[in-house]
């Protein structure tokens, strides 16, 4: 045999070898966008759209199935497109802001958002985060592929019709200037909620396309009014449309500024100058989210599992988003929602840390440590912007939800090591917060903080949703307390290790729960643990108890014991999913969704108890964190329409997925644990930043091996309930041996127990 031969035979096979054994795969076609697409106001299957976009992109991109201003602006049962949206939604209960919209249209020119609408089937859709692809009823098809500030649009339009495209300026104050001579439209919008807070704000945007205007025009989306010979306007609603030449194929670069039209114009240039079509945008996107995609690799799971994880991947890697832009001499400087001035530097938006301190940020934390230390550093910078820490920034502060929990992502990043900002700073800024109450919304500041401090706990009726109040600034309190004591300052430590314990003083033994308490000291009158509102924040009694990140053992010391405890959690799984609508006056989606999932009084489609799954590991019994972290992903979850138990929010609901999928959870932001509960996979490898992988083998799991008979760290028995930051970042493979019965020995001394403030010494 000839060398020649030998070599083609050898190469042969070993391209074989590595196409059965290499593990990395095409990762972005285990994702749907569409997960969690199927919701409206009375129920949420996750209150997502389909988007389109890079990782924590500064823009992100939707077909629009609402008319203007609806924050379900994707609806998976409806079947009229109106138009394709740059967003920067978070949630449908936020609505949406800095939005302006592009739709063709074919035959005769209709502009309304009601009028223009286009039929479509989903066997007709493609759902990607680097391609959308929809192929309309009446011949027209759209493509999107994003890029990080901007995005690439084709539009094809059936042979000898009319083809137009109709740029929408949405629900705000907006300017066009249409420039026929190098096919261009430049233009501003200003709209979203609370835009008054937001000095000077615009989204500066340019269009540019490949195809010459045939005609061109200005209209306003209030009346219909047009202008047909006019190239500029600015006003309400003030838009263009843009005729070509009967049915062409015509490409649009897209991209946007919050700084100006030139800085708008440089994004362009720089992001998508290059790609002369959009399959080099779409392969360009593509390569970029298995890249990101890549970043946890998983093996051994069914092909279900797969879509799910990705899936959830996928959401989990869009926010917080980079507000931020990289100037003529590539630094990053950013148009500040704050004060409305531009600085040098980074800062993020659009995301409520009520939702995401649980699970999106420890998340981040581990896979993207440098962008989540200039992520902590930037909320310094807000303070210093606004005068407050941002709490829900939507770009601005928006004023919503509870607690102040930009002290968890602060001293969660410190005590990782992620050491960005002045510790000083952060903790004065906190402090700021704890002793005033915020001018705009509960969620900056504190409602009844002057009460907190003496009585230990704020008092109900006279402040909203006291005792969930109570339960957070308590555990952010020990954040603040964390911060001060891994920097050394002894003064706040002191401060805000006073508090740290006044989850104990909304604790009724009598009737084995949280509840709400007069400011004279007694307890309010009538309690039913299965009354929502009142008190609590979107949830009951039932969710409540368990809000003691920071304390576990000192909760379990409250209830009466391990056994006690052990008896309370199961107790959630096996009550009744009653509902008593308390002072909402009516069923809320929440209501709706905990019933749907038929698993008692666990409402996972919320915050509150989410974390309560992995508490059995702190009471000696941590096989039950197992089986139900398994049988929570197993029972709510799916890559489908339908894929998520409630709100997915910010990235929250699919962090706790993806971290739970890889066998453990946050339930303490502040210190530098995870609990563990029961990985999904086989094998499952964390590509870190520096370098190092971290491995978890899983050999024998399958859906009915949920258990850990036996652990080992690089090789080393391991029987705690936790692992830490360091035993990530630093690499290596942690070893599970997985059964179909708990072994009800592991895990269960003293020292295998997580974090808590009252732990024994």
């Amino acid at each position: 045999m000839n060398i020649k031969k030998l070599s083609l035979i050898v190469l042969f096979f070993t391209g074989v070898l590595n196409a059965t054994t290499d593990p990395v795969k095409d990762l972005v076609e285990y994702v749907n966008t569409l997960q969690g697409t199927n919701s409206k106001f009375e129920l949420t299957r996750g209150n997502t759209y389909p988007t389109i976009a890079l990782p924590f992109g500064m823009n992100t991109w939707s077909p629009q199935t609402a008319r203007n201003g609806d924050g379900w602006k994707y609806q998976y049962f409806k079947d009229t497109i109106r138009g394709f949206q740059q967003a920067h939604q978070c949630s449908s209960w936020t609505n949406d802001y800095a939005v302006f919209s592009l739709m063709p249209v074919s035959g005769q020119l209709k502009l309304s958002d009601l009028e223009r609408g286009a039929k479509f089937n989903h066997d007709n859709e493609i759902a990607k985060p680097h391609y959308y692809k929809v192929d309309f009823d009446n011949g027209i098809t759209t493509e999107v592929s994003p890029s990080l500030r901007g995005s690439h649009m084709r539009f094809s339009f059936p042979k000898n019709e009319k083809a137009y495209i109709v740029i929408d300026g949405y629900t705000g104050a907006s300017g066009i200037k249409i420039d026929r001579k190098n096919r261009q439209i430049t233009g501003f919008v200003r709209n979203g909620r609370g835009m008054d807070r937001v000095k000077g704000f615009k989204n500066y945007f340019v269009i540019q396309f490949d195809k010459s205007f045939q005609e061109a025009g200005i209209w306003e989306n209030r009346n219909g009014k047009t202008w047909e010979n006019q190239t500029s306007k600015e006003g309400e609603g003030i838009g263009a449309y843009i005729q070509f030449k009967d049915g062409q194929k015509v490409q649009a670069k897209i991209a946007s500024s919050y700084v100006s039209l030139d800085q708008a114009q440089l994004n362009l240039k720089r992001e998508l100058g290059k790609d002369r079509n959009l399959e080099q945008t779409k392969a360009n996107a593509k390569a970029v989210w298995n890249k990101q995609l890549s970043k946890i690799l998983v093996e051994g799971g069914t092909e279900a599992q797969m879509k799910t994880f990705y899936s959830c991947f996928f959401r989990a890697s869009l926010f917080s988003r980079k507000f931020y832009e990289i100037n003529e001499n590539g630094d990053p400087f950013y148009y500040s929602p704050y004060d409305g001035k531009v600085h040098n530097g980074y800062m993020y938006t659009d995301t409520g840390f009520w939702d995401t301190f649980r699970g999106q940020f420890p998340l981040n934390a581990i896979l993207y440590p440098e962008m989540h230390g200039n992520y902590v550093s930037a909320l310094v910078d807000a303070y210093h912007q606004r005068g407050w820490l941002p709490s829900w920034s939507f770009p601005s502060e928006s004023g919503g939800m509870i607690g102040n929990h930009a002290i968890s992502l602060l001293a969660d990043a410190y005590v990782k090591g992620l050491k960005t900002f002045n510790p000083e700073e952060a903790l004065e800024a906190y402090y700021h917060e704890a002793t005033n109450e915020s001018p705009i919304g509960p969620s900056s500041g504190r409602q009844g903080w002057k009460e907190y401090f003496t009585l230990g706990y704020i008092a109900y009726p006279e402040v909203r949703e006291a005792t969930a109040k109570t339960l957070e600034y308590a555990y952010d309190d020990f954040c603040g307390y964390q911060l001060a004591k891994a920097s050394g300052n002894k003064y706040y430590e002191e401060i805000f290790g006073r508090q740290i314990y006044n989850y104990k003083n909304v604790y009724d033994p009598e009737v084995g729960f949280m509840r709400g308490r007069k400011k004279n000291g007694e307890w309010v009158e009538n309690f039913d643990p299965f009354e929502w509102g009142g008190p609590f924040t979107e949830g009951n009694a039932w969710h409540y108890l368990w809000s003691v990140f920071q304390d576990p053992q000192g909760l379990i010391n409250l209830i009466g014991g391990n056994d006690n405890f052990i008896s309370k959690l199961d107790e959630v799984f096996t009550s009744p999913n009653t509902v008593h609508v308390g002072t909402y006056g009516g069923k809320i989606h929440e209501m709706t969704e905990m019933q749907m999932a038929n698993m008692g009084q666990y409402a996972h489609g919320n915050q509150p108890i989410q974390h309560m799954i992995y508490l059995y590991n702190y009471a000696k019994q941590p096989w039950k964190a197992q089986y139900h972290a398994r049988n929570v992903m197993d029972k709510l979850y799916d890559y489908t329409e339908n894929g998520y138990p409630g709100d997915e929010d910010q990235g929250q609901t699919s962090s706790w997925y993806v971290l739970s999928a890889l066998g453990f959870y946050s339930v303490c932001p502040g210190t530098d644990q995870y609990v563990l509960g029961s990985p999904v996979f086989k094998k499952t490898t964390i590509t870190l930043e520096n370098g190092n992988k971290f491995v978890i083998n899983a050999p024998k799991n399958d859906k009915d091996h949920v258990y850990i008979e036996a652990a080992s760290l690089n090789g080393q028995n391991y029987t705690k309930n936790f692992i830490t930051y360091d035993d990530i970042l630093t690499g290596g493979t942690f070893d599970l041996k997985m059964s179909t019965s708990p072994n009800k020995e592991r895990g269960t001394g003293e020292r295998d127990k997580p974090f808590s403030l009252s732990a024994k010494k």
